[in-house]
């Protein structure tokens, strides 16, 4: 059979206009950090300078901080169907504006236009729609008759998810009638500052969305500030450990969405092809820049050879390369320093004996890239099964029981996600009643809707993000 070689199709950058130098946005304008200081942000798959972006520093913060408290008197004063108005105005303007922040957030990041475009920025719009519904319903959320917001709320994002993680915060906080102070990752703050101007594009009053960029001593000011009564954080689980010791003894609310080492369980019965699918989709979306990454592969050994097989076949057809072409699955790793953590462990897992596997692809020659990768042969010994390794990494571990699958999934500290493929829905409802993991897929992977919570168990974090569970985190109760 010819082989049929994809031509590029790439979205056109014209769509996006990124100024040379962004400011701070507090209280509904944009200035300059207090002193001066700026960093820049590069597109990681050519490592050129989009933009310079300010760095604050305690000042700053406490300035957003100050903003967003003056801010909270009158916002929560609004009944919640004028709250809703604004959700649902932010909401069809990032659906109008989906194409060019779906560029920008491929620039910025790194991960491929299709799943910014048809994934992101489709559960962006769909939580500012879904939290504006709750706005006047919160007394029938079941946390009381007459449940009260928090206060101000400081927000910590991480770079893998930049607008989706924000939405994931910032629609329930306003929705239950909190302010916020959100401060974006260091290597993705670009579309952060472009929601400040939809914040403005759609009349929000000024302070209620305030927006410092920076780098961890930021987070680190913002989360220790006294004026913040809410902490939610998503990133990973060493620096949600010291965010939970600096709260410590204070009055501050916190979720923290952290790491992961999720299992994929493929049983002898699951449909091959559908559970390659997943497999992919668990592993390769987003580069593996996920903390739900299905990174552990629990396949029984009665079907390892067909399904390796199969997966092989499948992993030889991803394409790497240009985020911005339509017809890429694999995009760049976001930073040097993540492309360092991954070799590394790459690298550990070969030495500690397991066999290596990636198909043959070529490389771009500038930017952060990483083919991926499947090992077989692993043990629960391996560095690559015990520690996140968060990218297109893929440890093949095997088991003969259900129970066995059960123990070996849950043999990890972290407890954010499990999936499970089998054609039997009483070993799904059983597994998934054993398996300690928030979140656990039967038959797919990685799906995701702002009805359904979110949220992880052990060194993953606690508290919920999405669905009804999610508002708990900003109200009063």
């Amino acid at each position: 059979m010819p082989v049929f070689e994809y031509a590029p199709a790439p979205e056109s950058r014209a769509v996006v206009d990124i100024a040379p130098s962004y400011g701070l946005f507090i209280d509904g304008e944009f200035r300059e950090a207090g002193d001066g200081k700026v960093f820049k942000t590069l597109s990681p798959s050519s490592e050129e300078v989009l933009s310079e972006v300010a760095q604050a520093n305690a000042e700053d913060v406490d300035r957003a901080v100050k903003a967003a408290r003056k801010a909270f008197e009158s916002w929560s004063a609004l009944p919640g169907a004028e709250r809703a108005k604004y959700l649902f105005r932010i909401a069809r303007i990032i659906q109008e504006r989906s194409r060019e922040l779906a560029v920008l957030e491929s620039l910025d990041n790194g991960k491929p236009i299709r799943e910014s475009r048809d994934a992101d920025l489709p559960l962006v719009a769909a939580h500012f729609f879904y939290y504006a519904g709750w706005a006047d319903k919160l007394a029938y959320a079941g946390y009381g008759a007459d449940p009260k917001p928090l206060g101000v709320a400081g927000q910590v994002i991480p770079w893998n998810f930049p607008l989706l993680m924000l939405a994931w915060k910032i629609a329930p906080a306003l929705a239950c009638g909190n302010t916020v102070v959100l401060k974006p990752a260091e290597t993705t703050p670009l579309s952060a500052l472009f929601f400040a101007d939809i914040c403005r594009q759609a009349g929000l009053p000024k302070g209620v969305v305030n927006i410092v960029t920076g780098d961890g001593s930021t987070g680190a000011e913002l989360v220790a500030h006294p004026g913040i009564d809410k902490v939610a954080f998503t990133g990973s689980t060493e620096v949600g450990k010291a965010i939970a010791r600096t709260v410590a003894g204070t009055k501050k609310k916190v979720t923290l969405e952290l790491g992961g080492k999720a299992a994929n369980i493929v049983f002898d019965d699951a449909p091959v092809d559908q559970a390659v699918e997943g497999i992919i989709s668990g592993i390769f979306f987003n580069q593996g820049h996920v903390c739900c990454a299905g990174s552990r592969l629990l396949v029984q050994e009665s079907v390892q050879d067909e399904l390796l097989d199969a997966l092989k076949r499948r992993m030889r057809t991803l394409r790497v390369g240009d985020p911005l072409d339509k017809n890429t699955d694999i995009g760049a790793i976001n930073s040097a320093e993540q492309l360092a953590r991954i070799r590394e462990l790459a690298d550990a897992g070969e030495a500690e004996g397991a066999e290596r596997w990636a198909p043959e692809c070529e490389l771009p020659s500038s930017g952060y890239w990483f083919a991926p990768t499947l090992f077989t042969g692993v043990t629960q010994a391996h560095r690559i099964a015990r520690e996140e390794i968060f990218g297109p990494v893929l440890s093949v571990l095997t088991f003969r029981t259900p129970d066995e699958a059960v123990a070996k999934a849950n043999n990890t500290p972290y407890g954010l996600s499990a999936g499970i493929w089998t054609e039997k829905g009483s070993r799904i409802l059983d597994m998934a009643s054993k398996l300690r993991a928030g979140v656990i897929w039967s038959n797919t992977f990685n799906k995701f809707d702002p009805a359904s919570p979110f949220g992880g168990y052990k060194e993953s974090g606690y508290g919920r993000e999405g669905g009804r569970h999610g508002l708990e985190a900003y109200l009063n109760v």
